[in-house]
């Protein structure tokens, strides 16, 4: 018996020698391969780049995983116990794996004949998804389990449990607690209620098949499974446990603001991050980035942009419906387009179906509600024709020579009845625009970029118009023309001769000859008067005396940047430019002197709260302040008498100029007042003409009057301050003299110290005009303008 004792001791001894020397060298063999742990140390997850507006609100997300970074002190306490509770009650007494829960799973998969079940901790789920593949299988199991031992001895429980609650994907695209209570609650991790807290925490096992807008059921299922463990585990008592299984939930998402408001603002911001700090930094850095843009001045320049050029495409005429369906495709149509009443207010644009037209108007179906079109609301749908302005062309009269039955249109709401399903709907006839536009608004003092729009639709089209298109100012461009003349003896009193001139390209023998938009020819003229009317033909004289090498040097001390032709046209602005490199000009004008350089991006945070970035002012000196003034005072004059006359309506001190290319291929006005400069853009894209009379004045500055209105209250009233070194003088307007008692009226004009004349007017040296008369012209200007 003693022998057989002994035998068994041996066989036991060696028995046991030989499973720790198999564990050893199970442990050997598992550990060769494995990941280096300690980089979960520094934890640097894909994190969403949010840009926000200068009032904190935010524009918009950059991201591949939308994961936002939050620290345990930010989360209320029952969230992290709903997921210890529901993943790992004993996170806190083990070491990185749970014996007892490896063999439940083990007994589990033995009776499954395959891996069913995992057992695994929270510390082993951060090793399986940082650091081993996703694959089911024992060796990857040890692996797991000896990188979550080691892992706990690297971290403390509490940031292991911080990584696994940022870094857990929870469905809906949601990556960690934060971005999955965006997506499923509307609200941030800190204001999930304990109900709302134990949903999230039920996902992690299978986020689809708990997916709350997918399978509500089994949410709820799942979020009791959740309290109930809570409970078991003393987390929270009786009565929370009975609130929370009552508590109505709201199931919804915190909208994305992306791409909507200032979408081609945020692009522009996008394109400027990348450039600065690469794609990886962008969409997975977690930057914090402030722009300049206003929110309030934003959504006035995209509805000013909006009205403005689908004004203007009415101008051009109607040119069809959006399609034509046959009437077993009306049925199929309507249920497409259905839209909820509530949804549609005044201003709303909906497609509609034409259902019967009559001379009088068009009755149209959009979902199960009838509208109406009465033909005063189709009037301007007239044959296009470009040749002729609208005012040229007799309105409709008749509704059956723009629609026919079975057409689809856009239709404004003009005014929503009083029952919704038991009326008719009062809508206009409507057409998007295909020309497009650009605004830019810049704080001049500063720089700060606070209003940008690069085009009708940034869903449409992402070029932006506003940066990217290079176009010819036209007439924009003369106030730096004049800018010049005054540093090379003008003033604004100086006569010149608005008469025609005939240029020959001695390279190309190409002969020129520059005409003024009226087609008339005014004769002697003032320098002041010349700008304001924008008589190209005085313009071009300038630029014979002072030289096409002066203007340039000009233009680009001012920060413009073209490819400068090199002959008397680049004068009259056929040198392209970028609006917003047009604004930047115009700041010399308002800031007195020195052009600011234009600011989008004010600061960078990194997602630790590093500062990356913060810009600062950057004025360039360019002209002086004296000049700044005079050219200011006469753009005064454009707005009071010229062809910036629409700005008066702000009854406030501004200063601006209108251009216009040949054909009216473009139309632009830039208006500034001391504390903003505002430019505007509108034209094709592929450079055709707008039609007859589409004009700064008219294509333009109704978007600038537009937008202006709506922000102008920001704003104290403020004239521009007259720099030492210039004096007021009153001038005869037909002679360019001193005012006399025989002048019959005056202009009160700057100048600068010692170069007013000194001759007064006698009321007999007024000069003749050439082809009009004064009064004539005046008239002309009134038409076309």
């Amino acid at each position: 018996m003693k022998k057989i004792l002994i035998v068994t001791l041996v066989i036991m001894a060696f028995g046991i020698t030989a499973l720790a020397a198999g564990a050893v060298g199970l442990y050997v063999w598992a550990s060769k391969d494995l990941p280096g742990f300690k980089r979960i140390a520094d934890y640097n997850p894909p994190l969403v780049t949010t840009v926000y507006s200068r009032n904190g609100k935010v524009l918009g997300y950059f991201y591949k995983e939308k994961r936002f970074l939050v620290t345990l002190a930010e989360m209320p306490k029952y969230l992290p116990e709903a997921f210890l509770a529901a993943e790992d009650s004993g996170f806190y007494q083990h070491d990185g794996v749970d014996t007892m829960a490896i063999a439940r799973a083990f007994l589990a998969n033995m009776r499954a004949g395959g891996i069913r079940q995992g057992g695994s901790t929270i510390t082993q789920q951060i090793i399986k998804q940082l650091l081993l593949s996703p694959e089911r299988s024992y060796s990857r199991k040890i692996k797991e389990a000896i990188l979550a031992y080691r892992l706990e001895r690297y971290l403390t429980k509490e940031e292991i449990l911080t990584i696994y609650l940022n870094q857990i994907y929870l469905g809906a695209g949601a990556y960690g607690v934060e971005a999955a209570a965006r997506a499923y609650f509307g609200k941030h991790v800190n204001e999930l209620s304990l109900a709302e807290a134990a949903v999230l925490a039920g996902l992690p096992q299978a986020p689809s098949n708990y997916n709350p807008y997918q399978h509500p059921e089994s949410a709820i299922n799942r979020q009791r499974y959740v309290l109930n463990r809570m409970l078991e585990s003393g987390w929270i008592n009786r009565e929370q446990y009975e609130r929370s299984l009552v508590e109505p939930l709201e199931f919804k998402s915190m909208p994305d603001p992306s791409w909507k408001l200032g979408a081609y603002y945020l692009e522009e911001v996008r394109r400027w991050l990348v450039e600065r700090y690469g794609e990886q930094a962008v969409y997975e850095g977690g930057l914090h980035v402030r722009a300049a843009l206003d929110m309030t001045h934003q959504e006035a320049a995209e509805n000013a942009m909006r009205k403005g050029l689908e004004e203007s495409a009415r101008r051009r005429g109607w040119e069809g419906s959006l399609m034509r369906l046959r009437p077993e495709e009306h049925a199929m149509f309507l249920a497409d387009e259905a839209l909820p009443s509530e949804a549609l207010e005044p201003g709303s644009w909906l497609k509609v179906l034409v259902t019967q037209v009559s001379p009088q108007g068009a009755l149209v179906r959009f979902g199960d509600l009838t509208g109406e079109i009465p033909l005063a609301q189709m009037s301007w749908a007239r044959e296009p024709d470009s040749q002729k302005s609208p005012e040229e062309v007799p309105p409709v009269t008749d509704a059956t020579t723009v629609l026919r039955s079975g057409d689809v249109v856009w239709a404004e709401v003009l005014k929503k009845p009083a029952q919704p399903n038991e009326a008719r709907w009062s809508l206009a006839l409507r057409r998007e625009p295909s020309v497009e536009g650009a605004l830019v608004s810049i704080r001049p003092d500063s720089g700060e970029v606070l209003a940008l729009v690069g085009g009708y639709s940034f869903q449409r089209s992402q070029f932006n118009r506003a940066t990217q298109a290079l176009r010819q100012p036209g007439s924009a461009f003369k106030p730096i023309v004049y800018s010049a003349a005054l540093d090379n003896g003008y003033t604004p009193a100086s006569v010149l001769l608005d008469a025609p001139v005939v240029y020959t390209d001695e390279v190309t023998s190409q002969i020129w000859k520059p005409d003024n938009f009226e087609g008339v020819f005014y004769g002697p003229t003032l320098l002041r008067t010349a700008l304001v009317k924008s008589r190209n033909l005085v313009t071009i004289r300038i630029a014979q005396k002072i030289g096409i090498k002066t203007i340039i040097e000009r233009a680009k001390a001012m920060g413009l940047v073209s490819n400068f032709p090199q002959d008397l046209s680049v004068a009259l602005g056929s040198a392209v430019v970028t609006p917003l490199n047009l604004c930047q000009a115009y700041t010399a004008f308002a800031r007195g002197g020195s052009y600011i350089n234009p600011r989008l991006v004010l600061d960078v945070v990194s997602a630790w709260g590093e500062s990356l970035y913060a810009s600062q002012p950057e004025p360039v000196e360019a002209i002086s302040p004296q000049t700044a003034y005079i050219v200011t005072s006469m753009l005064k004059d454009v707005v009071q008498s010229g062809t910036g006359w629409r700005a008066k309506a702000l009854k406030r001190p501004v200063a601006g100029k209108t251009g216009t290319s040949n054909d009216e291929r473009d139309a632009w006005f830039l208006g500034f007042t001391p504390y903003l400069v505002t430019g505007v853009f509108v034209g094709f894209d592929s450079n055709e003409p707008m039609g007859k009379y589409e004009t700064g004045a008219r294509a333009a500055s109704p978007i600038w009057v537009d937008y202006r209105a709506a922000v102008e209250e920001q704003f104290p009233f403020q004239d521009f301050p007259r720099p030492a070194g210039v004096t007021m003088v009153s001038i005869d307007p037909q002679s360019g003299l001193l005012a006399g008692p025989n002048s019959t009226e005056s202009l009160f004009l700057p100048f600068l110290e010692g170069s007013a004349p000194t001759e007064m007017a006698t009321g007999s040296d007024s000069p003749a005009t050439m082809g009009v008369t004064p009064a004539e012209g005046e008239d002309l200007f009134k038409q076309v303008y």
